[in-house]
Parts: structure tokens; sequence; C-alpha cells
């Protein structure tokens, strides 16, 4: 989803003069760091919207030529560094007019607040004084006040860090699942199905994956056990899928895993078209499909409660509803190894494409 940058204008993008009017063009002075931070949040995909109050507009005492002039010369000097405003949205009122567009009121914004087509939560407003942050608060987005050590650099550090969470809650006749996932801050696992060697499974994933992973599950396991590892299985591929954004910056690699007389491996289908004689990681490109092959059939029908043909639905589950491109293989051996070494391999091949390797989005196709 687009994401959006709203930004003051004096005091934010310029430096606000002492009477508080851009009127001459040797008052005008950038802000410390605005540029690069500006191209670095734009090369991360945000489109910039300037909001600005200009008191008393087109009034004697602040004439719209003298506005103009230096209103021109701005936004120039921006384009020039290869930054533009996909809307620039002046309010000329006073504090006493009464308009509803004057910030924190949200007259200016009120088209964008109406489109649900954009992503609140990755969106910003970046000003200089207690009522940017009132607008940002008005409109459902993260607000940032520039000054008292707050920089440039600072906001764009903040927003370039990736926030890739997501909390998903499943409930149907059979199951009641709660997933939680953190991309970018490992470590944190809580994992309760019900189904001991499940949980176990789960864990590896998360281990081998390196993110944080929570799961609670209550299912009908007096009947069954299909339901409790189906439903997590497409909790937790709608979790990854929602937390993963807009997948700007994401790596793939091949991954093999040896475990004991048990080879495994996880690769994408796609990028081993392209590339015959490289072993990408996941295709999670939108594309759902599975292949699932074992060079010898499972040597055991369980392993602790879980029935080990459930071990392919549950991947078939996860990639579907995650939108990936799966091929999973293991050789023969131990059931619990072969089983144990494709959770492990498919969370290391996970490890490599989930990480953020940059800022472009890896697609020739300009989405995923």
């Amino acid at each position: 989803m687009k994401r959006y940058l709203f930004v003051d204008r004096d005091g934010t993008l310029i430096e606000e003069p002492a009477d508080e009017q851009v009127d001459r063009l040797g008052k005008i002075r950038l802000k410390p760091g605005v540029i690069p931070a500006l191209l670095r949040l734009r090369d991360l995909g945000y489109a910039f919207v300037m909001v600005s109050n200009q008191d008393g507009l087109g009034t004697e005492s602040f004439p719209l030529m003298d506005f103009n002039t230096c209103h021109e010369f701005i936004l120039n000097l921006f384009s020039s560094q290869g930054i533009g405003f996909e809307q620039v949205l002046i309010c000329p009122h006073r504090p006493g007019d009464g308009c509803a567009c004057r910030k924190p009121r949200t007259g200016l914004v009120a088209p964008y607040l109406a489109d649900q087509g954009w992503d609140r939560s990755r969106s910003a407003f970046v000003g200089d004084r207690e009522s940017d942050l009132e607008m940002a608060r008005a409109m459902g987005i993260r607000g940032y006040m520039l000054g008292e050590g707050l920089s440039w650099a600072q906001v764009a550090d903040d927003l370039a860090l990736p926030r890739r969470t997501a909390r998903i809650c499943r409930a149907t006749s059979e199951t009641e699942i709660e997933v939680e996932v953190d991309l970018d801050r490992p470590g944190r696992r809580s994992i309760d199905t019900g189904i001991g060697f499940f949980d176990h499974m789960l864990d590896q994933i998360a281990t081998h994956g390196n993110f944080s992973l929570s799961v609670h599950a209550k299912g009908d396991l007096k009947v069954d056990c299909h339901h409790t590892i189906e439903d997590t299985g497409l909790a937790l591929g709608q979790a990854l899928r929602e937390a993963l954004g807009d997948k700007r910056g994401i790596g793939r690699f091949g991954f093999a895993l040896p475990m004991d007389e048990v080879h495994a491996e996880a690769f994408g289908r796609d990028a081993l078209a392209e590339d015959p004689g490289v072993a990408a990681t996941l295709d999670i490109s939108g594309r759902p499909h599975v292949e699932f092959s074992l060079d010898a059939r499972f040597t055991r029908d369980q392993v602790g409660e879980m029935p080990v043909q459930m071990v392919p639905h549950f991947f078939e589950s996860l990639a579907m509803s995650m939108g990936l491109t799966l091929h999973l293989a293991a050789g023969p051996g131990n059931a619990h190894h072969q089983v144990e070494a494709l959770f492990k391999c498919f969370g290391r091949a996970l490890r490599g494409a989930l990480a953020i390797t940059g800022t472009a989005l890896p697609s020739t196709k300009g989405s995923l």
C-alpha cells in the first residue's frame, strides 16, 4: 500500500524567520539534513504532501506575489534535488478566522482521510509545532516535531527501520488461533497448540527463521489434530504476509540442511527457473505454489502426537495463505529427523527471505 509523508513547510523544510513570514528570497534557508533525509525516504517509497499554514496570505501584509516568488523557488530547489510533492496544501487564514483548513484541523487533507487505499501505519506527519503533532493524531498517523534533539536524520532513521509485525486472530467452529510475529526483533517465542511435537516444530521455524513468534491455539483435539495444524498454518502464513508489508528490501538465497542421515532442501521454483545454477530461497511473490517430495516415505505414521501426513498439509496451508512458492524435499531416514529437518530447513530459508538487505523492491515487475 502507498505510504505518505505529510510535511509542514516553514520550520520543517526551511528555517522559519523571526517574523514567521517567508516573503523574500534572502530569508530562505534549508533545514539541516532535509535533502538527504527526503531522498532516503523517497527511495523507500514515500510520497510527499506539503501542508502549511500561511497566516493572512493574500492580504496587504502578506501579498500573494511575495509568497509565490519564494514558494516557487522552494519547490524548484527541492525538485532540482529529485524531490517532488504530490500535492501542496496551503491554508491562508488567520487563527481567528474559524476555517476548517487551518492545522491542526484536517480540512486540507479530507480527501486523503476519505481514501482507504494508503497505509496509515507506515505514514507520518513531520512538523515543528505542537499543532503538527495534533494533526498527525487526528489523521491517525505517526507525528514528529523537529527541534529539541530531533533531527531530520533521526526522523528518516525511525521511518526507515522496519516495523514488521502482525497479529492474527482466526476463529472457527473448530479452532481459535492467535498468532503474533515480529520479523525484526528475534528471540521471543511462546507457543502452545496442545500438540507437543508440533509446538517444537513451530519453535524451530521461529528460531532458524530469526523472528519472534507467539502461537496460542485451542482446537478440537478430542476429534483430531488436523484442524489445529491446518488453521495454525493458515494463520501463520497470513501473519507473515501482513508483517512483510510491501516487501521492499527483502533478500532470497538457497538453503540445504543435513540432519544426521537426512538431507532436506528448500528453494524457490521461479528463481531456479531464471538461473538453474542458483538455488534461491522462498519466492514470496504472491503466487502460491507448493511442491513436496520425499526420496523415501516417512518411516513412521506419527511423531509424538503429530501425524506425519499433516506435515505437507501444514506447509501447503502456510504457503497458500502467505502467497509463497515453496518446494520442500527430504531424503530417507528416521521419521523424527525427516520432519524436524524440513521445519528447520524451512526456517533457515525464511531467514534469508525475510531479511532486509537493501531498500529496493526485489522484482522487475514492480510489485510482489
